[in-house]
């Protein structure tokens, strides 16, 4: 019996056959171009993401050979906050507006007025407005789109898109409507003010389920358009991070976990909802029924991919000459420089900060080179910033009373020895890899899946079975000094620029 894992992640579409034991039997991957029509708009065009789940698909059925018929169901892990609007028929009448996209600045300041950022925080966990939330996407809509807001019948998630081409259902789950500013933690129901005042009604919104329920068969057609058999369940995902926590075992209470893909990820798991008094650590649903997750993201992977495209086209060229990852080449270069990069000091905000800071107006700033510097400095400087965003986070959450002796790694990032040191030091903390670190997510789904069906008894148990440490790394006593230093700076880098963050 296998399970049908799917991750839509920001830049590419995973596709995984996952045994009952775990085991990833094989996977296959598209990637996609993100559209960037202005310096704040960032979008997909829907038909892309259905296109390459279908060429993903197609590949990974060829190359694991398995019967159609055994695969008993399809687990989803998705990207949040990506908004997606459809006519009557379900035919989607715009570009996805991807969580990226910051285009909503001035709606993100209007609902500020109208609701305040505490009074948000207290109905949705989430601690500031800001335009990554798909009300304020719905909002710059209707004010400037507003043609295309009348004609929407649903305004839907990109996983609540996905479960309606699969099943001609409408059907949205907790942990992705966590972030959406208009559904209320603790209620699980919508927030009705918040849609009063966008101009919604339940009606134009899906059904609400918890994660790991089963919505239906797939339909005939699209078996058959597939290639799937028609009696394949699908159920209900999760935000690509409960995924990814629940597939690295951080499935109770006290685990920490952080994923650097193209966004940086971290979940700790918590009971029950929680409120930050200083209003920098948000709450979200997690893909278990009934807990929470301290949770936020930032840009991640995507900075050093960034920097990577931009500036390594040796490193490219070489990398396709020796048909190595590329990223191997970064790490050797970094691995030759020392600890804080003489000084070199790097705000990753390409894409604006979330929390703790939640600012949409920060930028990347590169600090403190001289001649002396060259580019495996700021390769390794980039590397080092992503990892003080997470002890960044860690350190609110201490103060909240959560206490954690180790993180757990997952992503692209946890593929890179010297990075995972690297955090293990600056976070002064041991850092732990699964031995499926890179197929976390897709797991964490077939997990949620196979629960829905009956394979596994629960979440948590199917967890323990099937996940294993694969490797740990200890902080370096030696570096504590230079890292603690370098992450002093790393803060007082951005208190000085914020207000210079505001006009540029």
């Amino acid at each position: 019996m296998y399970i049908l894992s799917v991750d839509l992640g920001t830049t590419s579409i995973k596709t995984a056959i996952i045994e009952e034991n775990g085991n990833v039997l094989g996977k296959s991957i598209k990637e996609y171009t993100l559209l960037t029509p202005s310096a704040l708009e960032v979008e997909l065009s829907v038909d892309t993401y259905w296109e390459a789940f279908k060429i993903a698909l197609k590949e990974l059925l060829e190359k694991t050979k398995v019967n159609v018929k055994d695969v008993k169901a399809l687990g989803m892990s998705v990207q949040g906050e990506t908004l997606i609007l459809v006519d009557e028929k379900g035919i989607p009448i715009n570009n996805a507006i991807i969580w990226l996209d910051n285009r909503a600045q001035e709606e993100a300041k209007i609902l500020s007025n109208e609701f305040s950022d505490q009074l948000a925080y207290k109905i949705t966990g989430q601690v500031k407005i800001v335009p990554t939330w798909p009300a304020t996407k719905i909002l710059w809509l209707k004010r400037n789109k507003n043609e295309i807001f009348k004609k929407a019948r649903k305004f839907l998630l990109l996983e609540d898109y996905f479960i309606f081409k699969l099943t001609g259902k409408y059907v949205a789950e907790s942990s992705l409507l966590s972030s959406t500013l208009y559904w209320n933690i603790k209620t699980k129901k919508w927030w009705g003010e918040m849609l009063d005042y966008l101009g919604l009604n339940e009606g134009k919104l899906p059904e609400i389920r918890e994660s790991g329920e089963i919505v239906d068969y797939i339909l005939p057609e699209v078996a058959k358009e597939l290639g799937v058999d028609k009696n394949m369940i699908i159920t209900t995902g999760a935000l690509d991070q409960a995924a990814g926590a629940i597939g690295v075992g951080n499935v109770k209470p006290g685990i920490f976990s952080e994923n650097t893909g193209a966004a940086l990820a971290i979940c700790a798991t918590v009971n029950s909802p929680f409120l930050d008094p200083q209003n920098k650590m948000p709450c979200h649903y997690h893909g278990i029924p009934d807990l929470y997750m301290a949770h936020t993201f930032t840009s991640g992977g995507m900075v050093l991919k960034w920097f990577r495209d931009k500036f390594c086209q040796a490193e490219i060229e070489l990398s396709n000459l020796l048909e190595k990852d590329s990223y191997k080449l970064l790490d050797e270069e970094a691995k030759n420089i020392p600890p804080g990069c003489n000084g070199l000091v790097m705000l990753p905000h390409l894409e604006g900060a979330m929390a703790p800071e939640a600012n949409p107006k920060a930028k990347g700033v590169f600090f403190g080179f001289t001649l002396h510097h060259s580019k495996p400095h700021f390769i390794r400087s980039t590397m080092e910033a992503i990892a003080c965003i997470v002890r960044r986070n860690i350190d609110v959450l201490e103060d909240l009373g959560m206490n954690f002796e180790e993180v757990i790694c997952s992503g692209g990032g946890a593929k890179s020895p010297i990075w995972n040191q690297m955090k293990a030091d600056i976070l002064n903390k041991k850092i732990i890899t699964t031995t499926n670190d890179q197929d976390a997510a897709c797991l964490g789904a077939a997990i949620i899946a196979g629960k829905a069906i009956g394979l596994y008894k629960n979440v948590k148990d199917a967890s323990e079975k099937v996940i294993k440490i694969q490797n740990e790394y200890l902080p370096n006593p030696k570096n504590r000094v230079t890292y603690d230093n370098l992450y002093k700076k790393y803060i007082m880098l951005y208190e000085s620029l914020v207000e210079l963050f505001e006009i540029s």
